[in-house]
């Protein structure tokens, strides 16, 4: 049985005649940048998650880099995020001039532990980015008042976090600004780059509208320096239609996370926590092991796609030795760096795949002793 990591396609399938008449349409109607679709998915997905407004962009990273350009992040300024994130987390404060201020995360849910971040707060620091990793929300409430007590703004990273909750509100809407990404393997993806930025801030969403589009006002008149950022028509025509099934493939993916759960319950694999506060939307379903490699060799071996995210923490990436970290300075984010393995989840998975996946890592544990 092959089970890939991903499996995109399924998904097509069973959205063609959908999609096909959304990709139709755009094409009949002749506009493809900042047209009517990216005006409704714009509007839709700010009243899905209950946000104010949304500016759709090029790209998750994009969003970031908008967000904090919006707060007037420059040279000189720090942002405080943690270090075993994606890249594109702290290439976006790069853009922006900034410096990245690392924080180690907690052992259970991958997030910013939210104790160690007061330290890091200095005269510098403008803004806090929390990372609502793997599709579980950090932990808001204290992120937020450190933000109050120190003035500071926060700018939510949610690339892997569409719909995820912390104690009953969207992620996304609880600080300043939040970012999305809908890079394809994203639980809402597009079929390319794309990206958005939701916040309640009126004044804020005025001047995220003119960064992604050179700093116009109106055509041809930049009233601030800006950027070319636009979310598309035919992806914004994509996300409209995937969009609609988005609490559907939610309530899957907790399916499935269960089912790991029950199956996987008295193995030896650490497997990935739901705080209280937390609705977890498993955009990856994340075991930790000592014996990480032996084990996804095994299950490639026979059939089953995984992954790492991610295998390098930003402080050991070659690109920000810079930042003057060293080995030990998070010693969570490290060793997790080296037993971490996403198991394939996704909607169209099924429970048969489930079972397949889960009695190869019982297998594999039972041979190893």
């Amino acid at each position: 049985m092959k089970i890939p990591v991903f499996d995109l396609k399924r998904q097509y399938k069973y959205l063609k005649t959908e999609l096909d008449n959304a990709f139709a349409n755009v094409f009949e109607s002749g506009n493809f940048v900042l047209g009517e679709n990216v005006r409704l998915f714009e509007e839709e997905f700010a009243n899905y998650l209950g946000a104010g407004f949304a500016v759709g962009v090029g790209s998750g990273t994009e969003a970031l880099h908008l967000s904090l350009k919006a707060c007037d992040i420059g040279p000189g300024d720090e942002v405080i995020t943690v270090p075993n994130t994606a890249v594109p987390t702290i290439s976006a404060i790069s853009f922006a001039g900034a410096r990245p201020v690392l924080v180690d995360v907690t052992p259970d849910t991958y997030t910013i532990d939210t104790k160690k971040i007061e330290k890091k707060i200095t005269d510098k620091t403008k803004v806090i980015m929390p990372v609502h990793f793997y599709g579980h929300s950090a932990e808001m409430e204290q992120i937020i008042k450190l933000a109050e007590a120190h003035n500071l703004k926060i700018v939510e990273d949610a690339c892997q976090a569409h719909g995820a909750q912390y104690n009953g509100k969207n992620v996304g809407t609880l600080g300043n600004m939040g970012c999305f990404s809908f890079y394809p393997t994203k639980n809402l993806g597009a079929y390319g780059d794309g990206g958005i930025v939701v916040t309640n801030d009126e004044e804020l969403y005025n001047k995220l509208i003119m960064l992604r589009n050179y700093g116009e006002v109106k055509k041809f008149t930049s009233k601030i320096e800006g950027f070319n950022s636009r979310l598309d028509e035919i992806q914004a025509a994509v996300l409209r239609v995937k969009l609609k099934h988005l609490d559907t493939w939610t309530t899957r993916r907790r399916e499935i996370a269960t089912q790991y759960q029950q199956l996987l319950f008295n193995s030896n694999v650490q497997l990935p926590s739901e705080r209280q506060w937390a609705k977890h939307v498993y955009h990856l379903f994340v075991i930790r092991t000592n014996k990480r490699d032996a084990l996804k060799d095994y299950l490639q071996e026979r059939g089953v796609g995984t992954h790492i995210h991610y295998p390098i923490p930003i402080h050991f990436q070659e690109a920000y030795e810079k930042l003057g970290y060293k080995t030990g300075d998070f010693p969570i984010s490290e060793r997790n760096a080296g037993e971490i393995l996403s198991l394939p989840i996704y909607p169209e998975l099924t429970t048969e795949e489930v079972e397949e996946v889960a009695g190869l890592i019982t297998e594999f544990q039972n041979k190893d002793l």
